[in-house]
């Protein structure tokens, strides 16, 4: 069965569940062709390896406690504190103690520039 992603003016659980830790349960909660809404579950002994994403991404971490390495730093990220990154940037993440993010990715933001710019259009028409 297909994962149902909510749809505008749902309200979403952020909450874990019991399970979420040992079995590595993270879900996209909302995705759209723009943006897509990750609950990212992070038990302790899983990292990430670097990796990088297309576009700008936030990562705000909502439990536990989670570190960020992008731009030659470690970024440690406690509830209720936020991390942004540009789009590209090769970044590693890890759970200190198990944790969970709510992870925010916008999507084909520099193809829309791009495919604005070369149609004739200007900066200011994407703001």
């Amino acid at each position: 069965m297909a994962l149902q992603h909510a749809a505008s003016g749902d309200k979403i659980k952020l909450a874990r569940g019991d399970d979420d830790i040992a079995f590595f349960t993270s879900v996209a909660l909302a995705k759209t062709e723009h943006m897509e809404l990750i609950r990212l579950v992070l038990p302790k002994e899983r990292p990430m390896p670097v990796h990088r994403v297309d576009g700008d991404m936030t990562l705000q971490c909502l439990e536990g406690e989670i570190e960020v390495d992008a731009h030659g730093r470690t970024v440690s990220l406690l509830p209720n504190e936020m991390l942004y990154l540009a789009g590209g940037v090769p970044h590693a993440v890890r759970a200190v103690v198990d944790a969970v993010g709510l992870l925010t990715i916008l999507l084909h933001q520099r193809r829309d520039t791009e495919d604005l710019l070369t149609r004739g259009g200007t900066e200011e028409q994407l703001a």
